[in-house]
């Protein structure tokens, strides 16, 4: 009798399962695009409306960014600690509660902002508990999609992931802008609304494989870890600097952008989210491509791709400077771009980080990555709040890291050792 794991985790490609198999995974996967999809909300949300919340607590923008920063930083430390957790008693164990403490937070929030006469201090606190929340949650859906599809599959359902993501940050600040017109503290309370239902939906659907658990002491957990990161810590390195690079550029790129819409160009809440939604909605596109043309070349494109991301990234940041504040159009057509090499370079970073361990390592490693990326995201809108009086001087910064990085991958990265080299994945 085929066991529960066989069922789950198939080995070979998808290919190799019965039509009843393959549509269950889709399932499980639609399921798990869900946790990245409302975790997007947790930063982008908000976005639209920073200059509402600057003007109403009356706030500086680098107080206001720390409003993005103070949920990325907890959710940065806590997300290593959950993926190791989870390599030892299960993903969903840690993804469930991780949900609602998630939700609790937001809730949180807009209960301080609605209640208290001076609420930045406590909005800030329950961010922090709302970042908490967020470090156990979409890296360890990549873990668990890493577990259940194998060989060039897995790019396409690490696309699919990131594309929801990416689609999240494309309705988030529609929808942020919108619940603002009811009152500008209204997007904390969806967090709760939407995260408590996505919790019962992973618990209910999600069954994880339990022959994917470490199911060994700590000690030899952790030289076993130690031995494969150090025998590929280069290319490692490499994948988590790409990653963290090209999202602390892109949200420093749009905390910047929707001050300069309201105080240069004079657009609303609303008017604001829709033109922020241009850029993301490119990167979500070019998310969803990418995974596709990887589930088919993974390993002949995955760092000419990632490479080429990065490029795209730094001459759309050399480029910017010149129209962010003359032309809002040109400004966005730009961010375009950049929205493409955001969107193209994740899917390979992300099927490479997955693939570069055991599934009994998978978690951790996918969740150190997943650190790097929401420090990238914390320290993008506090610097890129220094363009205000040094536009070119940050722009011009941030493409030479892009571009340099670029140089590194193309040069360095060893993709042949950080992809699978059958269907299967080693035992």
């Amino acid at each position: 009798m085929a066991s529960k794991a066989t069922r789950i985790r198939p080995r070979g490609s998808d290919h190799s399962t019965t039509p009843a198999d393959r549509a269950e995974h889709q399932q499980k996967l639609l399921v798990l695009a869900l946790v990245p999809f409302i975790m997007v909300l947790g930063n982008s949300m908000l976005v639209p409306i920073l200059p509402k919340m600057m003007g109403v607590m009356h706030l500086s923008l680098f107080q206001v960014g720390l409003v993005i920063t103070v949920f990325s930083i907890p959710a940065g430390i806590i997300i290593p600690v959950a993926g190791a957790v989870s390599d030892q008693i299960g993903r969903k164990a840690i993804m469930v509660p991780a949900l609602i403490v998630y939700g609790l937070g937001g809730l949180g929030a807009g209960a301080a902002a609605w209640i208290a006469p001076h609420p930045y201090g406590w909005i800030l606190a329950s961010r922090l508990i709302q970042g908490i929340g967020a470090g156990g949650t979409y890296q360890l859906a990549m873990t668990v999609a890493g577990d259940m599809f194998q060989g060039q599959s897995r790019a396409g359902a690490l696309g699919k992931l990131e594309a929801a993501n990416g689609l999240g940050k494309v309705i988030s600040p529609i929808t942020g802008s919108l619940l603002a017109l009811i009152v500008w503290f209204a997007p904390f309370f969806a967090y709760g609304l939407l995260s408590f239902p996505i919790a019962w939906l992973v618990w209910l659907k999600v069954k994880e494989p339990r022959d994917n658990l470490a199911r060994q002491g700590f000690g030899t957990y952790w030289r076993g870890l130690k031995t494969t990161l150090s025998q590929k810590a280069g290319s490692i390195s490499l994948v988590f600097l790409a990653g963290a690079l090209v999202l602390f550029i892109l949200f420093g790129v749009l905390s910047y952008l929707v001050d300069i819409l309201e105080k240069t160009f004079g657009y609303h809440e609303l008017a604001r989210g829709l033109l922020i939604a241009i850029p993301v909605m490119a990167s979500a596109a070019a998310s969803y491509l990418s995974g596709t043309v990887l589930q088919r070349r993974l390993a002949q494109w995955s760092k000419p791709i990632v490479s080429g991301g990065l490029l795209l990234i730094a001459l759309a940041m050399v480029a910017e400077p010149f129209f962010a504040v003359t032309s809002a159009v040109l400004a966005l057509t730009i961010l375009v771009f950049q929205g493409i090499g955001t969107g193209s370079v994740l899917p390979s970073i992300n099927t490479m980080v997955t693939s570069a361990t055991t599934a009994k390592e998978r978690g951790v490693v996918t969740s150190l990555y997943g650190s790097v990326r929401f420090f990238g995201v914390a320290l993008g809108p506090p610097m890129f709040s220094l363009a205000m009086r040094h536009r070119f001087t940050v722009f011009w910064a941030a493409a030479g890291l892009a571009l340099l990085t670029s140089g590194l991958v193309w040069f360095f990265l060893n993709q042949g050792q950080m992809l699978p080299q059958s269907p299967t994945d080693p035992p």
